[in-house]
Parts: structure tokens; sequence; C-alpha cells
């Protein structure tokens, strides 16, 4: 075997697409090597799934459990299993996983439901291993650029936060496979655009600035007739510190495919990102022509240069910001195994991060059955 962590994968079979954006993205480093999974949800299909992918077939397994029992047990076995399954199975698939010490890397959001969210930190908190929530937009380098601009003070205190991610792909009916989950409250939970897309643009808000929402006030529809989760949603956001915020998810604005965008104000500046153009933060300090900082540019300083792989010019995007997550969570498993302290600048999404996820899920289905009513989380 290889020096590189062996990595199991539950979901993400074929016609996955998350599943094969996972395995990208774990390979891109050289950190990781795919060597078993329980690919689907019947072990017919994950056992085609798994030759399909060029595993043995003794390493292909039928369920997830069976999966984590075995692995656990063999000399050579997984370290850790990346989760990309529907929501529903995140919290079950992770603690037979977690129980075991194998690490986990888990697709977002964290569960379905609050409830398990709450059960699945209590798991974590008793596990020896590492559990780490694949919200990519936190790995782009012009992200991790802004995150460290905010915290050196370079917009001063902050006053504004505005975040948004709209999308089209539901603005009609769909029947295919990745529609048909993600608006199925059984298996994608409480929230439909603001638990896929809400919950990234929650995050990236969050993360950059540093803070947290201390309450909200949500207005959720469901405009596409029969559909039971919301694909529109708009929020005002109240953070710790004074600031004050809004989010808007959209699955039903057409013209858009991607388009998160972040923009934030402080007493002294102000910055904007838009994930459609990853590589350029346009910076503007009070009373001061903008400035445009690119990835390998003047003005960028180490945290962009940390999640930086190609020369200036060359775009980098969605895999590599991917990529970046499971390389830092490589580094934190590499430094477990050798007994060594992480290096300090390593980061994350964490189970925590995964947590206050839901809660502003749950928050916002509460609040918009109350008329918009402020919701303190």
């Amino acid at each position: 075997m290889s020096n590189r962590i062996r990595l199991g994968m539950v979901g993400g079979g074929n016609d996955a697409f998350i599943g094969a954006v996972h395995r990208i993205a774990s390979r891109i480093d050289d950190h990781y090597e795919l060597v078993a999974g329980a690919l689907s949800s019947t072990p017919e299909k994950s056992q085609a799934s798994g030759q399909a992918l060029g595993l043995p077939a003794d390493r292909i397994y039928g369920d997830f459990r069976e999966m984590a029992i075995r692995e656990a047990r063999l000399k050579n076995g997984i370290e850790a299993v990346a989760i990309v399954t529907p929501n529903h199975v995140h919290y079950a698939a992770a603690r037979e996983f977690l129980k075991r010490g194998i690490h986990v890397i888990c697709d977002k959001p964290l569960t379905s439901t609050l409830a398990d969210a709450r059960k699945l930190v209590k798991a974590a908190e008793k596990s020896d291993a590492l559990f780490v929530l694949t919200h990519n937009y936190t790995g782009y380098p012009m992200v991790r650029q802004a995150r460290a601009m905010i915290a050196a003070g370079e917009i001063g205190k902050i006053r504004v936060v505005q975040v948004e991610y709209p999308q089209d792909w539901l603005s009609e009916e769909q029947d295919f496979k990745q529609a048909a989950w993600r608006t199925d409250p059984e298996r994608s939970g409480a929230g439909g655009s603001t638990g896929d897309i809400g919950t990234h643009a929650h995050n990236l808000a969050c993360f950059v600035t540093g803070l947290t929402v201390e309450s909200l006030a949500a207005d959720l529809q469901a405009f596409v007739p029969g559909r039971r989760l919301d694909d529109n949603a708009h929020v005002m956001l109240r953070f710790n510190g004074g600031a004050r915020g809004m989010l808007w998810s959209s699955q039903v604005a057409p013209g858009n495919e991607n388009a998160l965008r972040l923009r934030v104000y402080g007493e002294s500046g102000g910055m904007e990102w838009a994930q459609e153009d990853p590589n350029r933060l346009w910076f503007t300090p009070l009373g001061e022509p903008t400035r445009l900082i690119t990835r390998n540019g003047p003005g960028a300083g180490d945290a962009a240069a940390r999640m930086s792989r190609i020369p200036p010019g060359h775009p980098e995007g969605y895999l590599e910001g991917f990529a970046n997550i499971y390389s830092e969570a490589a580094q934190a498993i590499i430094a477990r195994r050798d007994g060594k302290t992480p290096d300090p600048d390593v980061t994350y999404p964490t189970i925590e991060d995964g947590l206050r996820g839901m809660e502003f899920v749950d928050a916002c289905v509460r609040s918009s059955a109350k008329n918009a009513a402020w919701i303190n989380i």
C-alpha cells in the first residue's frame, strides 16, 4: 500500500454527480486512494459501481454498516470515509464510522434534521476521529484572502453582510434523480433551497466574516405547484456584534446557474466576491478607488497563496476549491496518524459548522411558518 490515506466512500455510485466530484477532489493533490465503497442503495448497484471504479470485489459492500464493521477490522482498512449520499443517510452512516474511529468527510448539509445533527455532534465528541464537512466554497483562494483581510481589520467593524445563491434549474418540475431527492422532505429534510444552497450562503457569510447569526426572519416560498419544499427564500439576519444582513437563496431564478455572491461592508471599507468569477476579490477602502485583488496578484497574501496551485491568469475554481478541503483534511488526518500537532493554518468546515447550518435551516422554516417572525438561534 502507498502512504496515501486509504479512503472509502458511501454513496456516489453510477449517475451520482457529487460522488465523482469528491473522488476527483480527493486525488488532485494525491493524498488519498479510494480502496472501498458502499456506493449505492442496493448491493447490485453498489457492485456495478464499484467494478466500474476498479475496486476489488471484496471491498465493495452492500451497505455502509457492513462496510464500517469489516473495514475497521482489516489491517489495511480505510482510514477515512467520504459520505456523499442524500441528506437523510448522513447521520446513520457517519455514526457507524465515527464509533469505529474512522475519520468522516461528509457532504453538506450535515443531516436532514436538527435532532439528528445534535446527536451526530455528540457521536463525534465521543470519537477519536475527525469530522470534516465539505462546504467547498470556503476552499477558494480569494475567500481565504477576504477572510484574512477582514480578520486583520482592513474594513473595520462589520456593519452589513449581503449573501445570495440563486439558481434556475428547478424553475419547472423535474423528474431526474438529483431533483427528485432534493425536493423530497423525506430525503432532503425540512429545507429545500435553504438546505441545499442556503446553507452554503450562510456558511460562507459566517466563515468570511467570523460572525455568527444570532436571529433571523425568513420568508420561504415553494413557487412550483405541488412542490413540498421551499425553492426560494428571503432571510433577514442579525449577527453577533450588531451587524445586519440579508440572505437570498433561490432555485427558480432564470438566468442564474450557481451565482453565489458575497458582499461585506464595514466602517472603513467593503469587499465583494462572486463564485462564478472566483479568482477576483474587489476591495474598496472608504473614500478610495475600488481595488482588484487577483489570486496571485499584488495585494494577495499567504491565505490565498496557500490555496493556490497554478500560475497567475490560469483560473482555479470549483474542483480545486473542493480539493483544498480534502487537502486540509488530509494534513489533519496525517498529523493524527503520526501523533503530531497539525499545522495551525489548517482550516476546514467542522461538525460545529454543520450544526449551525442545520440550526439556520430549522430557524428559517419556523420563522416562515410564523409569518417571518424573528427567531433566535
